[in-house]
Formats: structure tokens, sequence, C-alpha cells
């Protein structure tokens, strides 16, 4: 495997005028000197190239939960493999993983391990998928795509984690490779995004849209409700509403609790009402699948049946109770739901395992 000075990145380009490297992944197009990095920290110009400094590094691996990414309609109850690398293209003030994300320090990333060795050690502990997340993988899109491609060579599925803050070229390279993804819609305005993100709020929608429409991939959305600066119900409205016009009623919705970190460690917790209200706001609208983060509350954790009101899969935090689907339909009704759906659920429950994986 290439070592991080040799890992020649993809989408970019040389600027004409300046010569320094304009890195194109995402929105934000960074225009990079020689000898210096883009605002992800991760991609560099190293003698007037594009290098990703992290393909083959991890900030470590843990088997998860699947419902902790969170998914919901998405192989119930089975494990994951989950990893992520440094860095992010993004600036939350609010970020809860700040210390992988945020990170400037190499030593952060303690794991070494190419894409084959990941996908055998999912395998060889049971898991039915990889989960790219801790940190945003599109700015490790290549190690992410190298990855996935050897897992799916295994029967194993991948899951992007991700603030879909992409451009539409490498977008649809790398999502060609994703099995599910949770998007985090942070905010349904622009000034939001602006002033706590660094970032614009409509590349996201379009990934949204993209991903809907044009692909396969398994689609939740989750939103981290931040009192006094995303939880007005006329926002919450408008953005529910967007997404059963340009979506449909079947996307699951998140809301998750935020709890005070980073930069914004003065801003309180979200009432457990406040995040009941917004659920209530996403049903009213029309989506049909809308569950609370971050709390306990099993009757809002949990799946009910759209058509006659069963409760399809509990949810009590990590532990799965009474599961009433055959396959995708509902044992009441026959209800078709959607998702990715396994004959019998997984029996993972809440357990976290950390995994040591030290092939390069």
């Amino acid at each position: 495997m290439a070592s991080q000075s040799e890992y020649k990145a993809r989408w970019w380009h040389t600027h004409p005028q300046t010569g320094k490297v304009v890195c194109t992944l995402c929105p934000r197009e960074c225009q990079i000197p020689e000898a210096s990095r883009g605002f992800c920290f991760v991609r560099a110009n190293v003698g007037g190239e594009l290098v990703l400094t992290t393909y083959g590094r991890s900030s470590g691996f843990c088997i998860d939960p699947i419902e902790k990414k969170p998914l919901a309609h998405f192989l119930p109850g089975t494990s994951v493999l989950s990893l992520g690398t440094a860095g992010c293209n993004l600036g939350c003030k609010f970020c809860q993983n700040w210390d992988i994300s945020k990170s400037r320090e190499m030593d952060t990333l303690g794991s070494l391990a190419d894409p084959d060795a990941i996908a055998d050690a999912a395998k060889n502990s049971g898991c039915h998928s990889i989960a790219f997340t801790y940190n945003d993988p599109v700015i490790w899109a290549e190690y992410a795509i190298d990855i996935a491609t050897a897992a799916h060579q295994q029967g194993i599925k991948t899951v992007a984690v991700t603030a879909g803050y992409i451009s539409p070229e490498p977008r649809a390279e790398f999502f060609r490779y994703i099995d599910a993804a949770n998007v985090d819609l942070k905010a349904f305005s622009e000034t939001f995004y602006r002033k706590l993100t660094q970032t614009q709020l409509q590349p996201v929608l379009d990934t949204l849209i993209y991903l809907k429409h044009e692909t396969d991939v398994w689609l939740e959305i989750t939103t981290l409700v931040i009192p006094g600066e995303n939880d007005s119900p006329k926002e919450l409205a408008a953005m529910c509403d967007w997404i059963v016009e340009k979506l449909g009623p079947d996307v699951p919705i998140h809301f998750s609790a935020f709890h005070p970190d980073f930069r914004m460690k003065d801003t309180p917790r979200t009432p457990h009402e406040t995040l009941i209200r917004a659920r209530q706001t996403a049903l009213d609208a029309g989506i049909r699948y809308a569950y609370l983060g971050n709390v306990h509350d099993v009757r809002r954790e949990s799946t009910y049946c759209p058509g006659c009101g069963q409760v399809l899969i509990e949810r009590n935090g990590y532990h799965l109770g009474e599961y009433c689907l055959d396959q995708h339909r509902c044992s009441s009704c026959g209800y078709a739901v959607p998702g990715v759906f396994e004959k019998l659920p997984g029996n993972w429950g809440p357990k976290r395992v950390p995994v040591r994986i030290d092939r390069s």
C-alpha cells in the first residue's frame, strides 16, 4: 500500500495562473499552495500534486450496533465495523466528535490497515456492514472507495455517515460504492450553515436529491436539534415539507439531542419536549418514519406500520424488542415497509467492541 506521502488523490487540477493545486472534491474548492493543506487538513499539495495524507490510517476500529449510525431501516439488530480518520471539510462549532474531526495531530491516527485487512476483519467478526463514520468520509473518499470495493467482494455492505458536502463528480463516484447513507441535514437555513458550519445548505440538499432519485443507496436523515439555532417550529416545518416534496414520505428522519461541546459549551442540552415536537412536526408533514436520538424514549425510537399502526420494530436504546416484520412487510396487514431487511433481525444489542487491525 502506498505511504501517505505517495498516495495521489483524485478530483483536483492545477490553477493556470497561480500554480496552486485546486481540490474539487467538495464545494470549497480549496486552492492549496505547495507544502500546504486544504481546509479539511488531510488533503495536501506535495510537489504540485494533491495527496491524501490519511490513506490507510484510522483513528480506530469498533464494532457497533447499526442503530448507532443511526439507521433504523437497514439490517436492524446487526453489527457494523466502524472506522474514521481525522479532519473534516466542515467547521461546525457544535461538533460532537471534535477530537477526531477537528484534529490537527496526525498521531490521532493510531491504526494502520489496508482495505483488504478491514474487509477481512469485518468478515471474521461477523459484521454485516462497514461504516465510514466518526469524521466525514467525503474527505477520505479514495480510501473509503477502496475499502468498499474489498468489502463488496466479501459480501459485506457499506454505510456512509456524512454531511453530504461533496461536489457532483466525486459524489457520483463515491456513492456508487455505498449501500446505505445517513446524511446529516444540520438545519434548513443558509444562515445556520454559514454561521455555524462555514459551509452552505444547497449542496447538501443537492446530495439528498441525488441519493434519493439517482441511486439505489438506502437513505436516512439526521438533524441534531440545537436550542435557539435550528429548533424553531417554522424552520422544522419547512424542512419536513421539503423532505416530503423532494424526497418523498418514506425517507426516515432522526431528531437527535444536542449536548454542549466544542465551541458551543454554553448552549443548553436539547429538551426532550423539543425533540417530541420536532418528531410530531415530521409526522404532521407526512413523513412516515420519524425517530428520536440521544435520548431514551422507547415509544419514539420504535418503528410503526403506517397501514395499521402495529409496532414493527420495538427499540429500547440499542436493544430490539418486539419484531413484527416478515422481511419487509408488516406481519399484521402486509404493508410494505421500505428499507433493507433480512429474514430475521440481528441480535447484536448495544455492545461496542474495539477491534485492532494492523496490516498495511
